[in-house]
């Protein structure tokens, strides 16, 4: 075994040797450094040397479950995400967790709440047949608890059952968490701390970079279990960069507040290197005082040679999926979902119930059969100028028809209607077959839509088997003709035209293409608001909905990009209307620290997504950001369009 040791990566070696001193550790390394690498080697090698040992690893998401699966398959280690780790962990133990949720339902300093206000009885849940589940909503009278609440009540039960913590630590004798970084604070506090309650021996590992925490309910850093002492976690640093140039690596190094100085990798086989030298690579600041990114696109692919229509090989970056709905073609689309007039309004009437009862305010009395118009008018509210939302709601036409279809219906209907663009827009992948697993938020008529063009595409780029598979034609195509019939079939979907997308379901379920299943049909009776807005939308926009979230043009959003690389990245450095980010402030270093903070780990992100160029476009910059920019990329990188 020390000969096997000897063939590892220096960072690797050390980590076994925390191991061998039962330490639990945290491994850092900066972007491109090949952690996912150092984590399966440290996999492979915990389990040859303990074969009769269980490794647990979890990561963030479903498609870094399925590479380290891939990339180790061995019956010892299990690999989930950290919600399904949990869930598995304690979905058992129905008495504890009803008794849990009734808890915390009761403590008014929890998060969770059944019945605001009022005293949950600890017979609640007795007559939850099916005992709590955990899905991808939530219903918490009925018994089901989602994402956020499943992380609260696995802390509370790790704490208040140590026997809880022995059983997971006899089950697994080694933990490994990936990307730790953004993993909740609630969920590091079970195996840091919790798990203390219990004398047996077990070691958990960090993988991750505290300066890619993007996201607000992770735990950015462990600064505060880092340390020498035994209960502390030892800090293993990785600084090579095995996928930036160097002028890249430079800059990312600037970004970096942690004392990681990243260098470059001199592995022959590795991305930054070209005829056995590391790439310089080019990184370019590019101003305007205008919105001028086609002139910017122009003169990266004229001066640059960037080919923005291959997709694989360069990515625009912008901050959120809204940016990017009118430069992709799905602008209809995400209105429907992120922008409804109308529910924004029952929102706000909401808002201000919870308001009342919260303030002790009087409250405005909703009977049973109230419609939605009656109660929007018990409650007139107004906007800052003190104008009645419902009278500028009513001044748009659009606005004023989509009010026409909910003003007459119960108010307690209209309560329940809540859209996400989560609904539309999720990109995480699931297998249809995995009913344990948690995956895409896509809606069922999302998804009955990209089983339409999914077979489509099967079919036109010929992987006919899957496409009969997936169809109505496994038994159909038996001569000459009925190949003939289906090409016609599958033409008159690809081209489209001006057809709605009720038109092309109708049509795709006629021609077999693909049936309207149940899931559909319950979807269209339960939500029906929903799905006569989206009907009338022609299904060609829908179509670069699908080609952008399959990563078939060349936009992204700077937070999807993570884990990513291409030879040429532009990001766009645009806040979005997002107050949690502010560029200007990230190259002046002043305003809200959070803030910086925040700003300062997205762009470190997107920086570091390149294998070869790097633009930033910022449009309208003030001098001071331009001169800290000369400071940054160097004056002769800094051009103005």
């Amino acid at each position: 075994m020390v000969e096997e040791r000897l063939k590892l990566e220096p960072d690797v070696q050390k980590i076994l040797q925390c191991i061998d001193n039962k330490r639990n550790f945290l491994l850092s390394g900066g972007a491109g450094s090949g952690k996912t690498y150092s984590l399966v080697q440290v996999i492979r090698q915990v389990i040859a040397e303990n074969q009769t040992a269980k490794v647990a690893c979890m990561t963030y998401t479903n498609a870094a479950v399925k590479e380290i699966e891939e990339r180790v398959n061995h019956t010892n280690l299990n690999v989930s995400t950290i919600h399904d780790f949990l869930w598995d962990n304690i979905k058992h133990f129905q008495k504890e967790l009803k008794s849990a949720i009734i808890a915390l339902a009761n403590d008014e300093g929890s998060k969770i709440s059944i019945d605001e206000g009022n005293l949950i009885p600890a017979d609640f849940f007795d007559d939850c047949e099916e005992g709590i589940q955990y899905k991808e909503y939530l219903k918490l009278k009925e018994g089901i608890i989602s994402h956020d609440e499943l992380l609260i009540i696995a802390n509370y039960l790790f704490e208040k059952y140590p026997k809880l913590n022995k059983i997971v630590k006899d089950k697994y004798q080694f933990i490994f968490i990936d990307e730790y970084q953004d993993t909740n604070k609630a969920v590091v506090d079970i195996f840091l701390n919790h798990f203390k309650k219990s004398k047996k021996q077990n070691i958990i590992g960090f993988f991750g970079d505290a300066m890619q925490s993007i996201y607000d309910d992770g735990i950015g850093n462990l600064d505060e279990y880092k340390g020498d002492a035994t209960d502390k976690v030892i800090e293993v640093k990785k600084a090579k960069n095995r996928r930036n140039p160097r002028k890249v690596i430079d800059l990312a190094n600037r970004l970096r507040t942690d004392g990681i100085v990243q260098e470059p990798s001199v592995d022959e086989n590795a991305p930054n290197m070209t005829d056995g030298q590391v790439k310089e690579g080019s990184i370019l600041f590019i101003h305007s005082p205008n919105e001028n990114l086609s002139a910017v696109k122009q003169y990266l692919t004229g001066n640059h040679c960037w080919h923005f229509e291959n997709a694989q090989e360069t990515k625009e970056l912008n901050l959120t999926h809204n940016l990017i709905a009118d430069k992709a073609g799905f602008r209809a689309l995400m209105d429907i979902y992120d922008s409804d007039p109308v529910l924004r309004l029952k929102s706000d009437i909401l808002s201000k119930i919870k308001y009342n009862k919260k303030n002790n305010k009087p409250e405005i009395e909703i009977a049973e059969n109230d419609s939605f118009d009656v109660v929007v008018d018990k409650f007139k509210l107004k906007n800052r100028q003190r104008q009645l939302k419902k009278d500028i709601l009513l001044q748009d036409p659009t606005s004023a028809e989509l009010y026409q279809q909910l003003k007459d219906r119960p108010f307690s209907d209209v309560r329940k209607i809540y859209l996400t663009k989560d609904a539309l827009i999720d990109d995480k992948k699931q297998d249809e077959e995995d009913e344990n697993k948690k995956g895409s938020k896509r809606d069922n008529l999302i998804k009955h839509l990209f089983k339409i063009q999914n077979n489509i595409v099967l079919y036109k780029t010929g992987r006919y088997n899957e496409f009969l598979r997936a169809t109505d034609y496994r038994d159909k195509i038996t001569r000459i003709a009925d190949k003939r019939k289906l090409k016609n079939n599958i033409d008159s979907l690809v081209n489209v035209g001006d057809k709605t997308i009720e038109e092309v379901i109708n049509d795709a379920q006629e021609k077999g293409i693909c049936l309207i299943d149940d899931k559909l049909e319950h979807f269209k009776a339960k939500n029906e608001y929903l799905y006569n807005r989206v009907k009338g939308v022609q299904f060609s926009e829908f179509q670069k909905l699908y080609d952008y979230l399959e990563g078939k043009t060349p936009f992204s959003t700077q937070h999807k990009t993570k884990g990513t690389e291409f030879n040429n990245v532009l990001v766009i450095l645009d806040n979005g209307g997002w107050n949690n980010y502010n560029f200007q402030n990230l190259f002046l270093n002043s305003g809200t620290q959070s803030v910086i903070k925040r700003t300062q780990n997205i762009f470190y992100v997107c920086c570091t997504r390149t294998k070869d160029n790097l633009a930033v476009f910022y449009q309208n910059p003030s001098q001071q950001v331009i001169d800290n920019a000369t400071e940054w990329f160097g004056v002769n990188n800094v051009i103005k369009i």
